[in-house]
């Protein structure tokens, strides 16, 4: 990638991180990557443009750094202490910050809501592998929608990236009671096959 053009996407994440989306402006951007404002629009066109770009390859980046975790996941349980660490980690890290912003931008622009768009269905990619595997031979599995239960899954961690932000203890708390849900999961599957047929019988019947 051209050096210039990765300081300004550098440049825009910091400061979607420390003052948020309603900071950015292509003279912010420039000041903070030490580059002339006219390179904004001659390597991105827009301010738009380079936040869409930019906030795109970093969801690539964080997706493919936890590629190796996710794919050793084979069991809600797991996946949702995954879910946990990744939010500890991210949150660290400022992403949470950047994610937050993106969503609120997005409310308001669609080439941003283009880009969250993105960014969830990136995720969601990973996290419906994870889920399918965790559902596979278990007794719940054909009476319960994979893709469904990612995206719900998605939204749920979504959420509490939102929530996170203004009750960091509530954040905790939900996340403890997805692990419960895992859990329980995990107390079905160690059902007999009596009760398995009786659960799926149930189950279907509620579909």
């Amino acid at each position: 990638m051209n050096p210039t053009k990765a300081k300004l996407m550098l440049a825009v994440t910091d400061l979607l991180k420390e003052d948020g989306i309603a900071g950015l402006s292509a003279r912010a951007i420039a000041t903070r990557a030490d580059v002339n404002q006219a390179l904004v629009f001659y390597h991105f066109g827009t301010v738009t443009d380079l936040v869409d770009q930019a906030c795109r390859a970093a969801t690539d980046e964080a997706a493919e750094s936890y590629r190796d975790e996710f794919a050793q996941v084979t069991s809600l349980s797991e996946l949702l202490d995954l879910g946990r660490g990744l939010h500890e980690r991210e949150r660290a890290a400022g992403n949470i910050t950047v994610m937050a912003q993106l969503l609120a931008g997005a409310q308001r622009d669609q080439t941003l809501a283009e880009t969250a768009r993105y960014a969830l269905d990136r995720w969601n990619g990973e996290i419906e592998a994870a889920v399918a595997r965790a559902l596979e031979g278990s007794p719940v599995e054909d009476v319960v929608d994979a893709p469904g239960l990612s995206r719900a899954i998605s939204a749920a961690f979504i959420g509490l990236l939102m929530y996170d932000g203004v009750d960091r203890p509530g954040a905790d708390s939900a996340f403890t009671s997805l692990e419960q849900l895992g859990a329980l999961v995990e107390v079905i599957e160690d059902l007999g096959p009596a009760s398995r047929l009786v659960l799926r019988s149930r189950l279907k019947g509620r579909g």
